[in-house]
């Protein structure tokens, strides 16, 4: 994983031994990743494939900011399941995108829908703020005038076609198998990153005397990532089981559809598709990419899936208890002590065994 600290300073590279302390600047620059070697950084970054590595080598200022994205969609993959038995907990380990869930689940789908629209996501942002080279910000729309709602496009619009194309080339290059799995990825690919794309946001600007809305200029913004998130929790929710439609010569596969279906009827652009029910996540196996439940924080009282009925499997819970103690009612006295007295709360938390 690429790690950047935005004020200044430390580049990490999630290989062995590599770190570059940045004397200035808020962004690596180009030539500053140039001089690291693109070969060394990109030959020594995890779980890329041949065509990513090309991609890397051939842009490594972007490598960063892919890093980034990819974090970004495993960052809110844990905030969205965090009061559920699986919450994410086996990705971020092995690559950039995380350690891949073998098995083709609804969960599967989510982290490829959320990680594709991450990276769309940095992608786009860099672009709008100059941090990448070959893009910017999105002037097709430049000038034009919409008479009827009586604005024009103006601004630095966000060039979200270009970070999805991105993204496509990028995360798309690792599904290389040509096998159920690899049509799976690649439809929450996209949907992920479809959603992004109608999310996007119309901004305006009133100019005119005395505040008056004489004209306007608008441009196009990036939605917040959590509101990308919760958009893709509800369609993980509601996830379509599919099967594979293979050629009738070759017996490769060729589409997905809905399995249960008599008809060839295909999934929705932005639906969910997983080929494999999922696992209980109850206990730990690897083979799933479950790590189990046990020593998870529940929730006594809830009836949710945070509670601990339902997030310790029926196995029962542990209870600790605590003794928080604080100074309390402060009050100052001529001249001059503040005299406090000591509060004390006793708390209980719960753990599944």
């Amino acid at each position: 994983m690429l790690l950047l600290s935005p004020r200044g300073a430390l580049l990490s590279v999630y290989c062995p031994q590599i770190f570059l302390i940045l004397s200035s600047g808020s962004y690596l620059a180009l030539s500053s990743v140039v001089a690291l070697g693109a070969n060394i950084i990109c030959n020594k970054i995890p779980g890329l494939a041949p065509r990513q590595r090309a991609i890397c080598q051939s842009r490594p200022d972007a490598i960063i900011v892919i890093g980034e994205g990819a974090q970004m969609g495993i960052n809110e993959c844990q905030y969205q399941f965090r009061f559920g038995r699986w919450n994410c907990s086996a990705l971020g380990e092995k690559t950039v995108f995380g350690q891949e869930l073998r098995v083709g689940s609804r969960e599967a789908a989510f982290t490829y829908a959320i990680t594709a629209a991450g990276v769309a996501h940095a992608v786009t942002a860099a672009c709008s703020q100059g941090n990448l080279s070959n893009c910017g910000c999105d002037r097709e729309k430049q000038g034009y005038y919409n008479q009827a709602e009586g604005w024009k496009w103006g601004g630095c619009s966000a060039d979200v076609r270009y970070g999805i194309d991105f993204s496509r080339r990028f995360v798309d290059a690792r599904e290389i198998k040509k096998n159920a799995r690899r049509l799976m990825n690649l439809h929450n690919n996209e949907a992920g990153r479809k959603v992004l794309e109608e999310r996007m946001k119309l901004e305006c600007k009133c100019h005119g005397v005395s505040g008056s809305c004489t004209t306007k200029t608008c441009w196009t913004t990036l939605p917040k990532f959590r509101e990308v998130g919760h958009m893709l929790k509800e369609k993980y929710n509601a996830a379509v089981q599919v099967e594979v439609v293979r050629a009738s010569r070759l017996r490769q596969p060729t589409f997905l559809r809905i399995k249960q279906l008599r008809s060839y009827q295909k999934p929705m652009e932005t639906d969910l598709v997983y080929i494999e029910k999922s696992p209980n996540y109850c206990e730990e196996d690897a083979a799933t990419g479950s790590v189990g439940t046990q020593g998870r924080l529940c929730n006594r009282t809830s009836l949710g899936a945070d509670g601990c009925d339902t997030m310790c499997c029926g196995r029962g819970y542990n209870t600790h208890q605590y003794t928080k103690v604080w100074q309390c009612n402060c009050k100052f006295h001529w001249c001059c002590f503040v005299k406090c007295n000591t509060c004390s709360e006793r708390t209980e938390v719960f753990t599944c065994k």
